[in-house]
This record gives C-alpha cells, sequence and structure tokens, in this order.
C-alpha cells in the first residue's frame, strides 16, 4: 500500500481553488457531504445553538465564536449561514490557508461578521471572551494538548462551550503498518476517558464524549475517502479520471452508512467528539 500524507493532499487542493470562490464554495460543500466528521461538528454546533442561543441573547447582545485551528474554514462558512449576527475569529499558524480565506470571505469580514489572524494556540493573544470554541482535528497535532485546551479555557466566557473532534485511539489501526498514515499526528487519538481526563485537567466539565466512525461510519470513510485518497497519491491526479465512475457506485452506500453511524452511541469508533463546558 502506498503511503499516505494528508497535509500535501490539502495543500494540493489548497492550490487548486486558491483564487475562485466558485470552485472553494464547491469545495466546502464536497467536504462536507463527504467527511463524517463535518456531519457530527454541524450536528453538534446545531444542538448547542438551539439549547443556548436564548439564554446567551438574554444576557449579550452578540454571539461570539472562535474557531481555533480555522483550516479550509468551511466550518466559518457554516456557522456564518446557521447563525445570524454570530460574531467569528479563526485563527490557524498556515498564513497560506487565511489568505485564501480572507479572499473568500471578504464580504463577511469588511459586514465585521469574521476575522481571520494568525495564532500560535500554545501563546494565544486573545483579546475577548467566546460563547463557543470550536477545535476540530486539532489537538492531535500538538503535544501539550492540555495546555492548549487550558489556554482556550481561558478565552471563554462563563458557562461557554468548547466542542473539538480529533481521531480517537483506534485511529491508528487505519496506518496498516505504515506510520506515514498518522506521522503528522504528535498522538494517534484519544479514548473518551484519556479526553475526559485532559478536559477537567484544563479547567473543563465534559458534557458529553462520543466515539464518531463507528462500525458504519468507518466502512464509508475506507470506500469514499481512504482507498481514493491512497490512489491519488500513488497514481496522481490522473486518478480524479476514475473516481467519479468509483463514486457512482459507492456514494449512495457510502451515505447511508455514515447516517446509520449518526444514529445511535458508538462503543467505539476511529474518532471522537468531545462537548464540555467551563467550570464556573
Amino acid at each position: 500500500m502506498s503511503q499516505i500524507a494528508y497535509d500535501p493532499v490539502k495543500d494540493r487542493f489548497a492550490g487548486l481553488i486558491r483564487r475562485s470562490r466558485v470552485l472553494r464554495s464547491i469545495f466546502y460543500s464536497l467536504l462536507d457531504l463527504f467527511f463524517l466528521r463535518s456531519w457530527y461538528v454541524r450536528d453538534a454546533l446545531r444542538t448547542w445553538y438551539g439549547e443556548e442561543v436564548l439564554q446567551i441573547e438574554k444576557s449579550d447582545a452578540r454571539l461570539s465564536i472562535l474557531d481555533a485551528g480555522s483550516g479550509f474554514g468551511q466550518y466559518d462558512r457554516f456557522m456564518l449561514h446557521a447563525f445570524p449576527g454570530a460574531r467569528i475569529h479563526a485563527v490557524d499558524v498556515k498564513e497560506d490557508y487565511l489568505s485564501d480565506c480572507e479572499y473568500f470571505f471578504k464580504k463577511d469580514i469588511e459586514e465585521g461578521f469574521i476575522r481571520f489572524r494568525k495564532m500560535d494556540l500554545l501563546e494565544p493573544k486573545f483579546k475577548k471572551s467566546y460563547h463557543m470554541i470550536l477545535c476540530v482535528d486539532v489537538l492531535e497535532h500538538i503535544e501539550e494538548d492540555v495546555k492548549v485546551m487550558r489556554n482556550l479555557q481561558k478565552a471563554m466566557k462563563k458557562g461557554g462551550y468548547f466542542l473539538m473532534h480529533s481521531p480517537s485511539h483506534l485511529a491508528e489501526d487505519d496506518a496498516d503498518g505504515d506510520e506515514s498514515f498518522v506521522g503528522e499526528h504528535a498522538r494517534a487519538g484519544y479514548s473518551k476517558e484519556e479526553l475526559e481526563e485532559k478536559m477537567r485537567a484544563a479547567g473543563l466539565e465534559p458534557v458529553r464524549l462520543r466515539y464518531t466512525y463507528g462500525r458504519y461510519g468507518h466502512a464509508a470513510w475506507v470506500m469514499l475517502i481512504k482507498w481514493p485518497m491512497l490512489w491519488l497519491t500513488r497514481f496522481g491526479f490522473a486518478m480524479a479520471l476514475v473516481l467519479p465512475f468509483w463514486y457512482l457506485l459507492t456514494l449512495i452506500p457510502g451515505l447511508l452508512l455514515m447516517r446509520l453511524d449518526m444514529l445511535g452511541d458508538n462503543p467505539e469508533g476511529t474518532g471522537i467528539l468531545g462537548l464540555a463546558r467551563k467550570v464556573g
């Protein structure tokens, strides 16, 4: 099996959509469709918003959200549409990603709904506090993860929420003996017990911990993501000419499997979603 490294593939996609709003919009839609973690994160954000926004509006005129490790900005796009009037601050360490997002979100920036800033989460410089902090597939890359969670906890309003997603401790099973598969990570991922312990150490009270990519979701990921990315790595982007035929066969079954994955609590999975609240 060919080696796979996600960052170079992601960077290549970023280059293709860099200065096209149309292509970037399509890319966001594809991310939301194909990646089960996006299904889980968006569902958790909708639930939080529905339960909390009325209380927030009674005490604060503006909903403030921090996207800690914003990447391509796909969750920022979702929140801008789903949470009217929210103010979003998106931070990342990759200047090229931030520049691309600033180009795409130019109108929202001008209207004051979002801003992008380069920031190291180990040495953050926050000027305000937030009702919600989102941190998707970031912590597994950072050795001092408790320090990052503690820094983010300090940037939260009283009773604020922290929503994260990461690979679980079982994600290394996908390496197939190839360390490069998770070689970009400081750890394979988290178990529920480890994540709960680290959240509490950072001053966060776990509200819900949930395994994602269970039996059904993992099968869908192998079909829709893992194998195509391995083929692209081995054969280059010429393989993109073949992938539409592959997805004609696998897309509908894969989406059904992803939906089944979300219907109940998975006893285990290769991903984990954590929602916590600021203590006190």
